[in-house]
């Protein structure tokens, strides 16, 4: 079973022929949680494909927000892609560190402000890397270039769009949790601070991890992933909203998701970020209801 979309994927081999192509813009999205160091910025400095430009998802965002790297306006979008010499004509690939973790998070804004052309380097950094690929330790100076930002509503979801939908006697959306399954149960203690355990009623829970191979870091098959969702509990012909920590492993989940074909999943911005703290959203813990 080959995949639906098979232009989102790029390999490593086509990434290295295609490097001097005028309209190729590769893009670093690697992203660590507050206080881990070295920083995601600091690892892109001792080394990154050439000719990256590094995406930076907390400054590519909101500035001003009480919830971490939420979506920009348009305005702001454009302008950030610009100063990455990101225009709307330009084919880009998107790449982290570990293979998929934040990698979707580019690729989804990317899309979510009208950019289509864009596609996921499979293995990432780690692949690349294995094979003695040659890396760079500087910024490349790219001019910058026009980008206009068409944002597309369907594209995200807001709390007041998932409680509403949580209203509705039979939920017409189908949530799915990108985070760990302890976290997701209420096992253990939530990462962000502040925020309280367990997950949003009715979801499912596919650890974004468990859509690449661990060994290689290249995505799981067609047919993987199918099963991956399956088991899950997940309908692909339904919609779905896919939520996580703070709206970033999500997007690995909404990739994969349009990699096998699903029409278009949404993902939740603000994620148990805003669904945890403390107040009247509902709340659920223990092994998703089948």
């Amino acid at each position: 079973m080959s995949y639906a979309r098979p232009e989102a994927l790029v390999g490593t081999e086509w990434l290295a022929a295609h490097l001097a192509d005028p309209n190729l813009r590769v893009v670093d999205s690697s992203y660590k949680q507050p206080g881990i160091t070295p920083t995601a910025r600091a690892d892109y400095d001792a080394g990154h494909i050439p000719g990256a430009v590094f995406f930076d998802i907390d400054d590519v965002a909101e500035p001003g927000t009480s919830l971490p790297h939420m979506i920009p306006s348009a305005e702001r979008f454009a302008a950030k892609m610009e100063e990455r010499g990101i225009g709307n004509d330009d084919r880009v690939v998107v790449y982290d560190s570990v293979g998929l973790s934040s990698a979707g998070r580019a690729w989804w804004m990317l899309r979510l402000f009208g950019h289509e052309n864009v596609a996921l380097l499979d293995g990432g950094l780690v692949k690349w890397r294995e094979e003695g690929r040659s890396l760079e330790t500087t910024a490349p100076l790219i001019p910058p270039r026009r980008f206009v930002a068409r944002f597309d509503p369907a594209l995200v979801r807001d709390k007041r769009a998932l409680l509403a939908d949580l209203g509705l006697a039979r939920a017409r959306e189908q949530v799915v949790d990108a985070r760990a399954s302890r976290r997701f149960d209420g096992t253990v203690e939530e990462t962000w601070p502040g925020r309280r355990r367990g997950h949003i009623p009715g979801s499912r829970n596919v650890p974004f991890d468990r859509v690449t191979d661990p060994q290689t870091r290249q995505l799981r098959s067609a047919e993987e992933l199918r099963l991956l969702f399956d088991e899950a509990g997940v309908g692909l012909d339904r919609p779905i909203v896919a939520s996580c920590g703070s709206g970033v492993t999500a997007c690995a989940l909404a990739f994969a998701l349009h990699l096998i074909g699903h029409p278009g999943a949404a993902v939740y911005d603000g994620s148990w970020s805003e669904w945890g703290l403390p107040g009247d959203t509902p709340i659920e813990t223990g092994p998703a209801k089948r």
